[in-house]
Parts: C-alpha cells; structure tokens; sequence
C-alpha cells in the first residue's frame, strides 16, 4: 500500500462514524421523492423493457417498491426479485437470480435490465457474466465490488463462524471485473455503509461511474439516483453512451474527474 492509498484508508476509517450518522438521512431522501416530481418525470419515457430489480442486503421487494414504482411510471415492465428477504450470497442465491431472470426474460421475449442495490448490485453484475445474451444493461446502487477490502474476504470470515457456504462463483473472474454489457456504478462519497472507492469500477467503453450525493440506505430512493437509473435505461439497446451531464445536470452530477 503506497502513502497516497494509506492516507485516503486512514480517511476512510476516520469519517466513518460521521458517515455512518449520516444515513439517518435516508427518511428525508424518501420524504423528497414528493417534492421531485417534476424534475423526476422530466426523466425520458421508457420504451417497455423489462426491469429486474434486486434488493440489498437484508432488504426485499418491499424495499425496492419506490424504485420500482417510478420506474413502471416511465414505462418499463419492472419485476421484483421474489426471493425473500435478501440474507446474502448463500448457496443457491444466485441460481434462483438466474431463473427469475430466464423467467423475465421468457415472459418479455426482450433482454433484461438489471438494477441492484448493494449487494443485489453484485448479483447483477454476476448474472451479466453467467447470461449475458439475456442482459440489456447492469445498473447499481452503491454497491461494493472494487477497493481493497472484497466482499469475499468477509463470506469467506463467515463461513469459518458458522459453516455455512457463503460466496459468489468465481468461474467468470474475479467481482471487480466488469460484465460483458453496459454497466452504470452509481456510488455515494458520503455513504455510510460502502465505502465509496469499493462502488468505483475502472471507466471504458461500456462501463461508467456516476456519483450522487444520498445515504446508502437512500440509494434506491433517491431523487438524484432515480432520475440516473431512468436516465440509463432509456438509451437504445445496442446504442449505449456515458451519462452526459449538461444544463441542470451538471450542476447535480458532478464531474468524473473527482475519481481521481
């Protein structure tokens, strides 16, 4: 670990409890969602692709309703995940994603966008690589795929207390590498929960990253990451480009340059 990587962890680890505070925000982003309704249906209509949107960790389809809800109101067939409460990557987990996907999929007969929240995000990005034929786009919400702390050094923790198989399958390489289809990270420099540097991917053709300001528990009820994610999925399949931030959205987005 080089000075500079040192000193943005020792950062990290100091604002964490003020970040952490932060998220009692959450209520108010929700609470916002009102008083943004026009500049959130200023949003382009969608073209009626399915949408499977997947819930973070410890969350459910209760969870993702706000989300969901918008994104129906735009257009989109928005599909819930249907698993339950999401209680991690246990074995199983993302079998059941892939033929809820199939099953979108079939009912469609259209490739599917895909919406993760967190840890959902990673199921996302994960069912991309099993089946990309059936993924149109992979959009996330702060979730931790990147940096130096991986989410499997944490499964791997669990699975020495307790025994039981927890994981993703490594066969499509290792989390941070991008799926082969569009991929927007957004990500949050005041989440509380995800550290943001884990939710910032290395930028190409396909693949973006684009910061709001919200709570991680506000991720998915965000005006500022709603209006992204509609943003997203309106563009045509097979005609994929970065988010472009002008006018007002240069003033709500900032620049990607503050990566680095």
């Amino acid at each position: 670990m080089n000075r500079l990587s040192e000193s943005h962890a020792f950062w990290l680890q100091a604002t964490a409890p003020f970040r952490f505070a932060l998220e009692a925000r959450a209520g108010l982003e929700f609470a916002s969602l009102f008083a943004s309704q026009p500049f959130l249906y200023s949003a382009p209509k969608g073209d009626g692709h399915p949408v499977l949107v997947l819930p973070r960790l410890l969350g459910c389809d209760l969870s993702t309703q706000p989300l969901r809800y918008y994104l129906s109101s735009l257009g989109y067939a928005t599909s819930p995940w249907e698993q339950g409460v999401n209680l991690g990557p246990r074995g199983g987990v993302l079998n059941g994603c892939l033929k809820r996907l199939e099953q979108v999929h079939a009912a469609h007969d259209r490739k599917v966008s895909l919406v993760g929240w967190s840890l959902g995000g990673l199921y996302a990005r994960e069912m991309a690589k099993e089946a990309p034929e059936l993924v149109r786009q992979v959009i996330t919400l702060g979730t931790p795929f990147a940096g130096e702390h991986k989410p499997d050094e944490i499964w791997r923790m669990y699975e020495a207390a307790t025994g039981d198989t927890m994981g993703l399958p490594e066969q499509h390489g290792p989390l941070d590498e991008a799926p082969p289809v569009p991929t927007t990270s957004i990500y949050s420099r005041s989440d509380g929960i995800v550290p943001w540097t884990a939710s910032v991917g290395r930028e190409g053709p396909q693949t973006e990253n684009v910061e709001v300001e919200s709570s991680h528990l506000g991720l998915a009820s965000s005006p500022l990451s709603l209006y992204i994610v509609a943003d997203r999925l309106a563009q045509p399949e097979d005609s994929w480009h970065p988010f472009e931030r002008r006018g007002i959205k240069g003033w709500l987005y900032r620049s990607p340059v503050r990566i680095s």
